[in-house]
Protein backbone atom coordinates (compact mmCIF):
# COMPACT_ATOMS: atom_id res chain seq x y z
CA UNK A 1 0.00 0.00 0.00
CA UNK A 2 2.71 2.15 0.93
CA UNK A 3 4.34 2.11 -2.87
CA UNK A 4 1.24 2.86 -3.86
CA UNK A 5 0.77 6.07 -2.52
CA UNK A 6 4.37 7.00 -2.89
CA UNK A 7 3.55 6.45 -6.98
CA UNK A 8 0.49 8.78 -6.16
CA UNK A 9 2.62 11.61 -4.32
CA UNK A 10 5.01 11.59 -8.11
CA UNK A 11 3.80 13.77 -10.75
CA UNK A 12 3.42 11.62 -13.45
CA UNK A 13 5.77 11.68 -16.26
CA UNK A 14 3.92 13.86 -19.37
CA UNK A 15 4.40 11.92 -22.61
CA UNK A 16 4.10 13.07 -26.15
CA UNK A 17 2.86 10.14 -29.00
CA UNK A 18 3.90 10.72 -32.51
CA UNK A 19 3.52 8.49 -35.45
CA UNK A 20 1.89 8.63 -38.66
CA UNK A 21 -0.42 5.42 -37.99
CA UNK A 22 -3.25 6.00 -35.94
CA UNK A 23 -3.84 2.01 -34.86
CA UNK A 24 0.24 2.18 -33.40
CA UNK A 25 -0.84 5.51 -31.64
CA UNK A 26 -4.18 3.99 -30.33
CA UNK A 27 -1.91 0.81 -28.70
CA UNK A 28 0.63 2.76 -27.95
CA UNK A 29 -1.57 5.17 -25.82
CA UNK A 30 -3.81 1.62 -24.38
CA UNK A 31 -0.78 0.70 -23.31
CA UNK A 32 0.35 3.64 -21.38
CA UNK A 33 -3.14 3.93 -19.81
CA UNK A 34 -2.26 0.98 -17.42
CA UNK A 35 0.50 2.68 -15.61
CA UNK A 36 -0.77 5.44 -13.05
CA UNK A 37 2.93 7.28 -13.74
CA UNK A 38 2.72 7.92 -17.49
CA UNK A 39 0.02 10.19 -18.54
CA UNK A 40 -0.13 11.37 -22.61
CA UNK A 41 -0.63 14.66 -23.01
CA UNK A 42 -1.21 14.15 -26.77
CA UNK A 43 -1.15 12.64 -29.86
CA UNK A 44 0.65 13.66 -33.35
CA UNK A 45 0.06 12.07 -36.56
CA UNK A 46 3.45 13.88 -38.39
CA UNK A 47 6.49 15.41 -37.85
CA UNK A 48 5.17 19.00 -38.61
CA UNK A 49 2.90 18.27 -35.59
CA UNK A 50 5.21 17.05 -33.05
CA UNK A 51 7.38 20.04 -33.68
CA UNK A 52 4.87 22.23 -32.65
CA UNK A 53 3.25 20.01 -30.14
CA UNK A 54 6.96 19.93 -28.20
CA UNK A 55 7.22 23.36 -28.32
CA UNK A 56 3.55 24.13 -27.51
CA UNK A 57 3.57 21.14 -24.42
CA UNK A 58 7.40 20.79 -23.50
CA UNK A 59 6.74 17.06 -22.63
CA UNK A 60 8.70 15.08 -20.30
CA UNK A 61 9.46 12.30 -22.50
CA UNK A 62 8.73 11.78 -26.46
CA UNK A 63 7.76 8.44 -28.01
CA UNK A 64 8.19 9.12 -31.57
CA UNK A 65 8.17 7.13 -35.23
CA UNK A 66 11.24 7.27 -37.48
CA UNK A 67 9.79 7.13 -40.61
CA UNK A 68 6.94 9.13 -41.01
CA UNK A 69 6.06 11.30 -44.35
CA UNK A 70 7.61 14.66 -44.92
CA UNK A 71 9.15 15.12 -41.11
CA UNK A 72 10.97 12.16 -40.23
CA UNK A 73 11.29 11.49 -36.23
CA UNK A 74 15.31 12.48 -36.89
CA UNK A 75 14.22 15.67 -38.58
CA UNK A 76 11.78 16.46 -35.91
CA UNK A 77 14.93 16.31 -33.50
CA UNK A 78 17.03 18.09 -36.09
CA UNK A 79 14.29 20.70 -36.08
CA UNK A 80 14.22 21.41 -32.50
CA UNK A 81 18.12 21.48 -32.08
CA UNK A 82 18.35 25.13 -30.52
CA UNK A 83 15.73 23.84 -28.03
CA UNK A 84 15.34 21.10 -25.04
CA UNK A 85 14.68 18.18 -26.69
CA UNK A 86 13.31 15.78 -23.97
CA UNK A 87 14.01 12.26 -23.82
CA UNK A 88 13.03 10.38 -26.53
CA UNK A 89 12.14 6.41 -27.46
CA UNK A 90 11.87 5.93 -31.14
CA UNK A 91 9.69 3.40 -32.47
CA UNK A 92 9.27 1.79 -35.69
CA UNK A 93 9.25 -0.66 -38.19
CA UNK A 94 12.60 -0.44 -39.26
CA UNK A 95 15.86 -1.85 -37.30
CA UNK A 96 17.96 -0.56 -39.46
CA UNK A 97 17.27 2.68 -37.81
CA UNK A 98 18.43 1.51 -34.31
CA UNK A 99 22.03 3.13 -34.67
CA UNK A 100 21.86 6.36 -35.48
CA UNK A 101 19.06 6.57 -32.44
CA UNK A 102 21.15 5.50 -30.29
CA UNK A 103 23.61 7.72 -31.46
CA UNK A 104 21.61 10.27 -30.54
CA UNK A 105 21.40 8.59 -27.12
CA UNK A 106 17.55 7.58 -27.58
CA UNK A 107 16.26 5.88 -24.23
CA UNK A 108 14.99 2.86 -26.14
CA UNK A 109 14.15 1.78 -29.55
CA UNK A 110 11.02 -0.28 -29.60
CA UNK A 111 10.86 -2.49 -33.27
CA UNK A 112 7.24 -2.39 -33.94
CA UNK A 113 5.26 -4.71 -33.23
CA UNK A 114 6.25 -4.61 -29.84
CA UNK A 115 4.47 -6.70 -27.40
CA UNK A 116 2.96 -5.44 -23.67
CA UNK A 117 6.21 -6.38 -21.80
CA UNK A 118 8.64 -4.45 -24.05
CA UNK A 119 6.77 -1.29 -24.06
CA UNK A 120 6.65 -1.79 -20.32
CA UNK A 121 10.62 -2.16 -20.20
CA UNK A 122 11.05 1.12 -21.99
CA UNK A 123 8.59 3.07 -20.05
CA UNK A 124 10.18 1.94 -16.49
CA UNK A 125 13.56 2.81 -18.17
CA UNK A 126 12.71 5.91 -19.06
CA UNK A 127 10.93 6.31 -15.59
CA UNK A 128 13.81 6.00 -13.72
CA UNK A 129 16.16 8.38 -16.02
CA UNK A 130 13.56 10.81 -15.26
CA UNK A 131 12.90 10.45 -12.10
CA UNK A 132 17.00 9.49 -11.07
CA UNK A 133 17.98 12.88 -12.68
CA UNK A 134 15.25 15.25 -13.74
CA UNK A 135 17.89 17.62 -15.37
CA UNK A 136 20.20 14.91 -17.09
CA UNK A 137 21.72 17.09 -19.74
CA UNK A 138 20.32 14.60 -22.72
CA UNK A 139 19.39 17.82 -24.60
CA UNK A 140 23.12 18.97 -24.77
CA UNK A 141 24.11 15.30 -25.92
CA UNK A 142 21.26 14.86 -28.56
CA UNK A 143 22.51 18.73 -29.70
CA UNK A 144 26.12 17.23 -30.07
CA UNK A 145 25.22 13.82 -31.71
CA UNK A 146 23.27 16.28 -34.05
CA UNK A 147 26.08 18.33 -34.96
CA UNK A 148 28.27 15.03 -36.10
CA UNK A 149 25.35 13.53 -37.93
CA UNK A 150 25.59 16.60 -39.81
CA UNK A 151 29.46 16.43 -40.77
CA UNK A 152 30.45 15.37 -44.11
CA UNK A 153 31.22 11.32 -44.08
CA UNK A 154 34.57 11.45 -45.24
CA UNK A 155 36.09 8.73 -47.50
CA UNK A 156 39.29 7.45 -48.32
CA UNK A 157 41.45 9.18 -50.95
CA UNK A 158 43.01 5.83 -51.83
CA UNK A 159 42.41 2.34 -52.03
CA UNK A 160 44.61 -0.82 -52.04
CA UNK A 161 44.26 -2.88 -55.13
CA UNK A 162 45.70 -6.58 -55.45
CA UNK A 163 45.96 -7.32 -59.24
CA UNK A 164 48.72 -9.83 -60.86
CA UNK A 165 50.38 -10.49 -57.75
CA UNK A 166 51.02 -6.49 -57.21
CA UNK A 167 49.83 -4.64 -54.20
CA UNK A 168 49.19 -0.68 -55.20
CA UNK A 169 47.37 2.17 -53.83
CA UNK A 170 44.41 3.44 -56.32
CA UNK A 171 43.78 6.84 -55.47
CA UNK A 172 40.12 6.85 -55.53
CA UNK A 173 39.68 10.38 -57.81
CA UNK A 174 41.51 8.13 -60.43
CA UNK A 175 37.69 5.44 -60.76
CA UNK A 176 35.74 6.01 -63.17
CA UNK A 177 33.43 2.73 -62.08
CA UNK A 178 33.51 -0.64 -60.09
CA UNK A 179 31.31 -3.35 -61.19
CA UNK A 180 30.53 -7.19 -59.47
CA UNK A 181 31.93 -9.95 -60.76
CA UNK A 182 31.00 -12.63 -58.70
CA UNK A 183 32.99 -12.51 -55.50
CA UNK A 184 35.35 -9.71 -56.78
CA UNK A 185 35.14 -6.72 -58.10
CA UNK A 186 36.52 -4.97 -61.35
CA UNK A 187 38.41 -1.22 -60.64
CA UNK A 188 37.79 0.91 -64.49
CA UNK A 189 39.85 4.01 -64.56
CA UNK A 190 40.53 5.42 -67.88
CA UNK A 191 41.87 3.12 -70.14
CA UNK A 192 42.87 0.15 -67.60
CA UNK A 193 40.76 -2.24 -65.23
CA UNK A 194 41.92 -4.18 -62.23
Amino acid sequence: MEKRDAAAAVAPIRVLVVDDEPLAREKICGMAADDPEIRIIGECSNGAEAIEAIQAMQPDLILLDVQMPEVGGFAVLEALRDEAIPPVIFITAYDHYAVRAFEVHALDYLLKPFDRERFKAAMERAKKQLRHDPDNGIDARILALLEQIKEPQRYSERLVVKTGGRVFFLNTDEIDWIEAEGNYVSIHTGAKGY
